[in-house]
This record gives structure tokens, sequence and C-alpha cells, in this order.
């Protein structure tokens, strides 16, 4: 009942467009059941003895009378049509948005194993499938069910035996709805997986079209893609078989009735004991009283593939978000200080594999620390556990004097400038992405960021200055310009926490040193964190941190790490100093 229980939860918002369809829906049931009756009327009134004038008069006055059932009719349809539309619709677009709301409270863990693709198929994909439901597969439900109660009240009124003839091959064909539905379930569910599985392909394949061609791997990803189409078309095609041979089944048991009462309700006209007019009524009746039996399957289809893009919906519903907002967590207003202190901060993405061990550190505020040590040693991890993007798995982590998760996700956050390496700009302007810092920023302050990043000069020499579009990703950009407007962003957001993530990694020695003037005079008054691997870049920290096997192996300064014989900065420094000569040779 998981599903239908969200389904519905959304749907009571709307419960004023579904009274209106459901009543529309009654209405289109009863005009439907009019016609029968006047041709039973007519049938009755022509074949009488001493039929006259005044049957003729009847006849105007039936003709005139269907004409308004059918001007009703075509009303009554559009009301359902539309009511459940704007139902099923607004229930799409409330679901999509607090599923993206989901995903935005979920933690990064979450999404370390997921592909983009994948969710993107929850938000869109399986979603879609609920307007079938509401807008379609259950107004025929309902619709079906009312007309076939009410047509056989109204078979049973003619001829009680004939009815209960008819009825014969009714358990039969609910006895295969209930086989149906247990195959055809688990059938759709894996077409939604496939077709999620194609969208996670195909994002992954678009988003990394440069890689594609750089190594010519054109054919390999096409047979990928091929793949992956073929599988959901496989997929389809099993749901489809399954639906394929169900209709013809319930065509075949049902028009088994249709048999029935020809055989038996000839005999009863022949001996007098049923009139030509009620048999007439009673065939035109049962092709109603066996077209929901009909329907019913394709409703049932739809209902079943609906309920599996609901069981994957649930599914994300249930992942454990972000640690909610409970009474008596801090929510500062003003900036903090920015003092850090890490005790004992263990922590893993693995049980069986820690990737930080008992770390103990001490941030004064407004200082400037540097986390250096080999590549894979938790740097990275380390500064991601202050703004909790991850919760350590022991210890803790306090600012300001107060464990940070005392803290809302949101304050604490708002507390913290990062600047990554890799740097994700969105699709948009230069200015948007200034902006995406602080939206509420004047033109003055985003101006002022940029050169405070060295990057105004440049946004300035493109062609539409701050409004220049810079494609997905800032594909237009180099990677210097990419960092100097991530830095820009930083700026702009003014926090009194700064996280330099390898700022400078990636681009070469003279965009370094443009960069490198940014985040100098970015650090001024606030608590600076910095990773990074060229150790010239941390020279003037106030505390340099070696990590080394997941623990910090040194502290001190630069020249204090560097007057230690046997230590591992000194050996560090040494390496990077014989090797940036040949660097510098090789780039000449």
């Amino acid at each position: 009942m998981k599903p239908f229980k969200l389904i519905f939860t959304y749907a009571l918002k709307y419960r004023a467009a579904l009274a209106l369809t459901a009543s529309s829906m009654l209405l289109l049931v009863g005009a439907q059941l009019l016609i029968p009756w006047i041709v039973k009327t007519l049938v009755g009134a022509v074949t009488a003895p001493g039929a006259n004038l005044d049957v003729m008069n009847l006849v105007r006055q039936l003709t005139i009378t269907v004409l308004v059932v059918y001007l009703a009719r075509a009303g009554l349809q559009f009301l359902r049509s539309y009511q459940a539309h704007l139902a099923g619709w607004g229930v799409v677009a409330d679901v999509r948005k607090y599923i993206y709301e989901h995903l935005q409270r979920l933690s990064l863990r979450y999404y370390e194993d997921k592909q983009i693709g994948q969710l993107m198929s929850h938000v869109i994909n399986d979603t879609d499938l609920f307007e079938q439901l509401i807008a379609h597969a259950l107004p025929d439900v309902i619709v079906n069910l009312i007309t076939f109660v009410a047509v056989t009240a109204v078979l049973f009124s003619l001829n009680w035996k004939l009815t209960l003839l008819s009825t014969i091959p009714i358990p039969l064909v609910l006895f295969s709805l209930q086989v149906y539905a247990k195959r055809v379930r688990p059938a759709f569910r894996s077409r939604q997986k496939e077709l999620g599985d194609l969208n996670a392909t195909l994002n992954d394949n678009l988003s990394g079209i440069r890689e594609i061609k750089a190594f010519t791997r054109e054919e390999q990803e096409a047979r990928r893609i091929d793949h992956r189409i073929d599988s959901y078309y496989q997929s389809n095609l099993r749901a489809l078989r399954l639906m394929a041979t169900f209709q013809p089944f319930v065509d075949f048991t049902s028009s088994l009735g249709t048999l029935i009462v020809i055989y038996f309700g000839g005999q009863l006209a022949l001996q007098g004991s049923l009139p030509i007019a009620d048999l007439v009524a009673f065939f035109l009746y049962l092709e109603m009283f066996y077209a929901p039996v009909r329907n019913l399957s394709s409703a049932w289809e739809a209902i079943q593939s609906s309920l599996a893009g609901a069981d994957r919906v649930a599914g994300l519903m249930a992942e454990d978000e972000e640690p909610h907002i409970v009474p008596g967590m801090l929510t500062p207003t003003t900036p903090v200080r920015g003092e850090l202190s890490l005790r004992d901060v263990s922590f893993s993405y693995n049980p069986a594999s820690p990737v930080l061990e008992n770390i103990n550190l001490e941030i004064p505020a407004r200082s400037v620390v540097a986390l250096v040590g080999p590549t894979g040693v938790g740097k990275s991890t380390l500064v991601s556990l202050i703004p909790r993007f991850h919760d350590v798995g022991s210890g803790s982590i306090s600012l300001d004097g107060h464990d940070i998760r005392e803290y809302t996700l949101e304050s604490l956050r708002q507390q913290i400038s990062i600047v990554l390496q890799d740097v994700f700009l969105f699709y948009g302007t230069i200015r948007e992405n200034i902006l995406f810092g602080r939206p509420t920023a004047s033109n003055e302050d985003m101006i002022a960021a940029a050169r405070t990043a060295n990057a105004h000069e440049f946004i300035e020499a493109m062609p539409d200055g701050y409004d220049t579009m810079i494609g997905e990703r800032g594909v237009k950009l180099s990677g210097g310009q990419k960092q100097r407007i991530s830095i820009a962003r930083a700026v702009l957001k003014d926090a009194p926490i700064l996280i330099l993530d390898e700022a400078t990694s990636s681009v070469d020695t003279e965009t370094e040193l443009l960069i490198q003037q940014a985040p100098e005079r970015l650090m001024k008054g606030r608590t600076t964190i910095i990773i990074a691997h060229r150790l010239s870049t941390v020279r003037s920290a106030d505390k340099i941190v070696v990590l080394e096997e997941r623990a910090i192996r040194e502290t001190g300064t630069h020249s204090e790490l560097l007057a230690r014989e046997d230590g591992l900065y000194r050996r560090l420094y040494s390496v990077q100093r014989n090797l940036e000569p040949l660097i510098a040779a090789s780039l000449n």
C-alpha cells in the first residue's frame, strides 16, 4: 500500500478537481445507460400492434432526447478529462518538487555511488506515470465499476435468469487479473530500472563528450548506449508481451457470455417469455456489461505500471536525510569568530577501511592552516567534515566552543566559503555564477568580488562582459578563468571561514600567481584552511599540518618543519624543489 499512500497523499490537495471528476463520471454513466433504454422504448413502440401517428411523435421526442444526451455527454467528457488531468499533472508537479527537495536534503554520502541519470529518471520518468494513474487508470476503473454495477441492475430488471447466466465468465476474468498483476508489476518495475540505466549512461556520455572524442571512444560508447537501449527495449517487450497475452484472453472469456445470451435469450424470445424489445435492450446493455471487464484489463496494466514507478519513488523517499533542525540548535545570525577544534576525530567511508584516525587539531580564529601530505591521506575528507558534508565517525569538531552538530546545517554552512580544485559552474552567465555566492548582492559588490579574485579584467574583455554565457560547466572558459570566478563567488559570500581545496593545482604558473593573489586578499581576517600539493604555496601559513597514513605526523611553521632533518615535510619539499626546474624546462 505504500505506493498508493504516496500518490494519494499528494492527490488530497486536488480533491475539488477529483470530486468534479467523480461527479462528471457518475453523470456520464447515467447518460450511457439512457441510450439502450431509449432504443428499447422505440423498438417496443414500433413493434406494438396498431402503431400509428402517436408513435411518430414518440420517435421525434426520443430523437431530441438522444441529441440532448449526446450533448450532455460531450460536456461531461470534457469536464472529466480536464479536471482529471488538472489533478494528475498537479500531483506530478508536486511530487517532483518534493523529490528534488528531498534529494537536496540527502547527505553527500548518498550520492557517492549513484548516477545522476538514475536520479533524473526518478524525478521525470517515474513521476510521469502518476498522471497516467490519476487522470486515466483510476477514473477508468471507477467509471467501469460504476457502469458494471448499474448495468447489472438494469439487466436483472430485464431478466434475472439471463443475467445470472451472462456472469458465468466473470470469476475467470477476475482470477486472471490477480495472476496478471503478480507478474506484470515486476516487469514494469524492471522496465523503469532499465530506463533509468539508459538515462544515466546517456547523461554520463553527454557530460563526458570531450573525453570520448579525446580518447576516440565513439564506437565503444555507441555500443554501450546500444546495449542500454536494447536492454530497455527487451524489458519493455517483456511487459508488453504479458499485456498482449492477457488482453485477448479477457476479450475471449468475456465474449463467452455473449454466446450464452444468444443461445438462451433466443430460446426465451421464441417461447414468448422475453419480449423482442427487451432482448434488443439486453444485447445493448450486455455490451456495456462486458466493456468494463475488458477495459479493466488495460486500466490494470496502467495501474501496475504507475505503481512500479511509485515503488521506485517510495524507495528514494525512504533514504535518510541530513539531520533536521530540532529545538535548541544554534542559528547564529552574525559571523562566528571561526575558532575550530578537532578532538579525536575518526572517519571512514567503509568500516573496514578507516580514512582518518584520532585527529586532534586546534585552528585559532583568523589563522591560516595548511594541510599537506601524499595523495589519498584524507586531506579533502578532513575539510569536508567541517561543513558536515560527512559526519565524524567518532570524536567531535567544535566551532567557537560549540560542537558543529549543535548548529543547524544551514547556519553552519553559511559561515563557510569553499573553493575547490574541480570547479563547478552552472549553465548561464558569469554574473549568475558569481551571484550564486550571494544572490542579493549589488552590482558594485559583485564587481568588487571579481576584482579581488583577479577576474574583472578578463570578464570585461569578453564579448558580453558579465552577461557572457559560459556554457555547461563553464566549457567556454579556461581552467584559470573558471577558478577565478569560483574565487569571486567565495569572496562575495564573505564567510568568516574559508576552505581552499587545491585551488591552484590544475593551472599554469602565471595563472597560479594571479589566483594566489586573490586568496591572499580573501584570507585577511578569516580562518583559512588550505589544501595544497605545491608546498611553495603554503610557506606563509601560520601552521602546516602534515598528514600520512590516516593521522597527523607533523605540525609547525614552514621553517620549523624544514628544520627537522628526518621530517616528512622536509622530504616532500625537497622532492618538489628538485622537480620544479625540470618542469619549467619541459614547459619551455
